[in-house]
């Protein structure tokens, strides 16, 4: 099957269709500026500018950085405010004239990555961590997804752990690789003190420079780079639309 992606992230909002089956981008990605600021209205607009570059007329996956339930987001991080409480699948659908299946950001890249990237086959907790404007976050227990969990905003230092250790931070400072990532690794040791995880998977754009920052995380556990890098939240924004077409079709049959 193959569904549009559509990742909103603090800088970029990028996507393209995937094949669901394989985890393959079908035609090479577009992205747009993320609009400043990124109001409900402004950044529906691109999010159809999207839409519209691939001709889509079918259901889309949808990223947001923010916790979402029932279609509906309750927070904004890196974003305008006027999106908490925002009815954000139905303005998304309006917009794009498509039905939409919205969700966190950091829970579709997780989605990615336990199904065809570095989390595919573990067991036990398995944390991924999105390193970008802010941090996002996401758990797997046995491969099942605890969501909107949004770790990023812990409190470190008297600030939230986002304000010390993304990658946004690491350019506004002008750290060396070396020092940023040591406040990484203090990132991951207050995850690990709480979360006791098996795994650490760290995606985001700074997973293709990994080996820049990979020396100074010191931790029990093994900490690995994502496998699908930058495209992970697209193709979980589309693996998640299929799971709810998968299960209204069920419905359909059963009723």
């Amino acid at each position: 099957m193959e569904i549009l992606g559509i990742d909103i992230g603090g800088s970029g909002i990028k996507g393209a269709p995937v094949d669901t089956e394989t985890g393959q981008l079908t035609a090479e990605r577009f992205r747009l500026p993320t609009p400043q600021p990124a109001t409900p209205k402004a950044v529906s607009t691109v999010v159809a500018a999207v839409a519209r570059h691939f001709d889509w007329r079918a259901p889309i996956g949808i990223t947001f950085p923010a916790v979402v339930q029932n279609g509906v987001t309750l927070s904004a991080a890196n974003v305008s405010k006027k999106w908490i409480g925002a009815p954000a699948r139905q303005l998304l659908a309006d917009a794009t004239g498509c039905p939409v299946v919205v969700l966190n950001d950091a829970d579709a890249a997780g989605i990615a990555e336990i199904t065809f990237g570095a989390g595919k086959d573990r067991r036990g907790t398995v944390m991924l961590l999105t390193l970008g404007t802010g941090i996002g976050s996401v758990i797997f227990v046995d491969g099942v997804l605890v969501p909107n969990t949004e770790l990023g905003h812990l409190e470190m230092r008297g600030m939230d752990a986002e304000d010390f250790a993304s990658d946004r931070i690491r350019k506004v400072e002008g750290l060396s690789w070396k020092k940023w990532g040591k406040r990484v690794d203090k990132y991951l040791a207050m995850l690990e003190r709480l979360f006791s995880p098996d795994l650490f998977i760290i995606g985001g754009g700074v997973s293709k420079k990994f080996e820049n920052f990979s020396a100074q995380l010191k931790r029990r556990v093994p900490v690995v780079p994502a496998e699908l890098r930058n495209e992970a939240g697209i193709v979980g924004a589309a693996l998640a639309a299929q799971s709810l077409l998968e299960a209204a079709s069920d419905d359909a049959l059963a009723g």
